[in-house]
């Protein structure tokens, strides 16, 4: 075996990404990297900070007062903390997404978070899920997966995952910020989101979270020879 792997997951909102690949990292001993979080930082921050994504200056000063750090608790969730505060649960909202898929299309919000999410690659075996992780971050990675399900499927999941969380939101809502996400996501100049040309592409679309799982995992034992 290698001493170490690279497993990019790449796929749009609400694809099940995050979950899927926190699974798979615990299945095979790989350390998760959620990349999608680190950019709801930047969102977060900047929506604190009433920091216009239009304006370059602001923008840069923004990123010069972060200070972003992964860590893991015992069951091996990544935990955002943000100039030292944990912000892993307000990182989730709808205005948050929004506005980390905003910044992230920023060039120079990408180049301040790339060094970052390479530095883990080349230490460990990951597993790192985002948007542009097979076609930007890990160009070369081992495995490049790209995860995808349904519009209406995947605004099914968010509205439960929010109802569950007690927040008072409608099933129409959900998807009309699941496509301006996917719009925005897909259209921006920098890194858009799309399949790497090598990518296996696995859709979700119907099936369980365990079935979706057992899935990733085959592709994952068949390309790696785990």
């Amino acid at each position: 075996m290698k001493k170490t792997y690279a497993v990019a997951i790449d796929g749009p909102s609400g694809a099940g990404k995050s979950t899927i690949a926190r699974a798979v990292a615990g299945k095979f001993g790989f350390m998760y990297v959620d990349t999608g979080a680190i950019y709801r930082c930047v969102g977060l921050a900047a929506l604190r900070a009433g920091v216009d994504k239009t304006d370059p200056e602001a923008v840069q000063q923004l990123l010069q007062s972060l200070q972003i750090e992964l860590h893991h608790d015992g069951a091996g969730v990544q935990q955002m903390i943000l100039n030292g505060e944990n912000v892993s649960g307000q990182i989730r909202t709808p205005e948050v997404s929004l506005a980390a898929s905003d910044f992230s299309a920023l060039p120079a919000v990408r180049a301040f978070l790339l060094d970052m999410q390479r530095a883990f690659a080349r230490r460990y075996s990951v597993i790192m899920d985002g948007r542009d992780i097979g076609t930007v971050v890990l160009p070369d990675a081992d495995l490049k997966i790209f995860l995808t399900a349904s519009s209406a499927e995947r605004a099914r999941r968010r509205f439960d995952e929010l109802t569950a969380k007690g927040m008072n939101v409608d099933y129409e809502t959900v998807l009309r910020e699941q496509l301006a996400r996917d719009a925005q996501d897909s259209g921006r100049a920098v890194a858009p989101l799309k399949a790497a040309q090598d990518a296996v592409i696995v859709d979700t679309t119907g099936k369980t979270l365990d079935e979706s799982i057992a899935l990733v995992l085959s592709v994952m034992e068949e390309r790696l020879c785990l």
